[in-house]
């Protein structure tokens, strides 16, 4: 009997105002109600804060379009992971993969759903800290439900990125309009003398572009899903514009609500700044904030969880991960086992975590690779001049980038080091030495394919081919 099998691929279901909304939903989520009073207290003064919030800004869209012209030289979903798989090699690209696999995105992820839980529990306990047991069990049933979401569905995995991307503009807005009110009113006097105490060492300014970075987090998140965007070498780079601009200039404005709203000593004593500057502002409406917030948080969620995945299954496809990770739904054409797998992974790493710390390891490790994928594009330009550039960015802003990276891996070691970096050095390192028995030595492969085959029948999931 002659069987004809059809290729699966990945839909490419992802226009303009997804991709916008894929961004900015992603990038808008925790950290602009987490972050402002980490960044001021470790800066010292309320003008260093808005010029940290600036700077990162710029850093990011700089860094995205690089980015963007790295995702239209090379077509393929992936984001850091292809791009060093395709310039520095396979070693260098499974140490990401194994970080990023093990430790980054499921921290992003436990960070994120530690934050949206923080927030929805919050009205619940307005006179004291929510128990940490109840905060990590709301934090893991987001997470399991929103894997479940986009395991189902990408287009409603999608509207829901569009959806809770409007619901927290408006909650931004709310905050900027606040104000802007209390501005007109004559409230300035939090803005006298802003740069008085500025803490100008290396160490406190390394830590306060983490924190605040940490907000901007998803900048890159389009480079990820590039084989299910429409017309990526038009909507990449137009995304990207957009999407960066437009949260930038939110998170300025609302910093400078904070700090009108609320006095430096205030915001940095804050444990949820967004219900403190609601319980000052809209006083008995103030739960309001907590709602907007948790929003915020969820809808980023989202966009990790939809761009998370696909790293596994990019990797996957590449011999980097088993292979069940490459395959997606026959009947939705969902990468559902590299989601169930993240899913796993950051419930893991929820147990332990810790916010801050959190923050601050994802940071170190994430602009480590940052700065190697830089190289990458660095190395294309003059190496490889010859391949077709759709979008095109002048050599001096990968240069600059690239610079950045470097003092940001670097600052938090340099006047204060601590050990715990040195750990996460290790395990970035770690990823070299396990490529060798289990990824160049293909160690135990008849147990794999028989753990495979398995749960390819018990999925219902079938190999998945590239979209060029």
């Amino acid at each position: 009997m002659d069987v004809q099998t059809e290729k699966l691929n990945l839909k490419r279901e992802v226009g303009l105002v997804g991709a916008v909304s894929l961004i900015a939903g992603t990038m808008i989520g925790s950290g602009i109600f987490m972050s402002p009073q980490t960044v001021l207290s470790s800066i010292g003064s309320p003008g260093a804060s808005l010029l940290v919030w600036a700077c990162c800004g710029a850093l990011v869209i700089l860094a995205s379009f690089c980015y963007a012209e790295l995702g239209t030289v090379i077509r393929e979903s992936g984001g850091e992971y292809i791009y060093i798989l395709r310039t520095a090699g396979p070693v260098v690209a499974f140490m990401l993969i194994f970080s990023s696999v093990l430790f980054v995105r499921p921290a992003g992820v436990a960070g994120i759903s530690l934050s949206f839980a923080q927030y929805v529990v919050a009205p619940f306990y307005p006179d004291c800290a929510a128990p940490a047991l109840l905060v990590k069990c709301v934090a893991a049933v987001s997470i399991v439900v929103l894997a479940a979401v986009n395991c189902l569905n990408v287009r409603f995995a999608m509207s829901i990125q569009v959806f809770f991307m409007v619901v927290k503009v408006l909650a931004l807005a709310v905050i900027i309009v606040g104000g802007l009110v209390m501005l007109v009113r004559g409230h300035t006097e939090n803005f006298q003398d802003s740069f008085e105490n500025t803490n100008l060492a290396i160490s406190p300014i390394g830590i306060a572009f983490y924190q605040g970075l940490w907000s901007y987090d998803g900048w890159n998140n389009l480079n990820y899903v590039t084989e299910e965007l429409k017309r990526p070498e038009v909507n990449l780079p137009r995304a990207v514009v957009i999407a960066i601009s437009l949260v930038t200039g939110l998170y300025l404005l609302v910093n400078v609500s904070y700090l009108t709203v609320m006095t430096p000593m205030e915001l940095m004593s804050s444990n949820a700044v967004a219900v403190t500057w609601g319980n000052k502002v809209l006083g008995s409406w103030g739960w309001i904030m907590s709602v907007a917030a948790a929003l915020s948080a969820f809808g980023s969620l989202n966009g990790t969880f939809f761009s998370g995945g696909r790293v596994c299954f990019v990797a996957a496809r590449e011999g980097h991960m088993p292979a069940i990770l490459a395959m997606a739904h026959i009947h939705r054409l969902t990468p559902s086992p590299a989601l169930i797998f993240t899913t796993i992974v950051s419930l893991l790493v929820l147990i332990p975590g810790d916010f801050q710390s959190i923050v601050n390891y994802f940071s170190f490790t994430a602009w480590f690779f940052y700065g190697i994928t830089l190289s990458g594009l660095l190395y294309l330009k003059i190496k490889k001049p010859e391949l077709h550039r759709p979008y095109k960015v002048p050599i001096i802003l990968p240069v600059l980038v690239l610079i950045v990276a470097v003092f940001l891996v670097l600052a938090p070691i340099i006047d204060n080091p601590q050990i715990e970096y040195l750990y996460v050095t290790l395990f970035i390192a770690s990823g070299a030495i396990a490529y060798v028995p289990f990824i160049h030595y293909q160690l135990c492969p008849g147990l794999l394919t028989k753990l495979t085959v398995f749960l390819q029948l018990f999925l219902e999931v079938a190999p998945a081919e590239k979209n060029l």
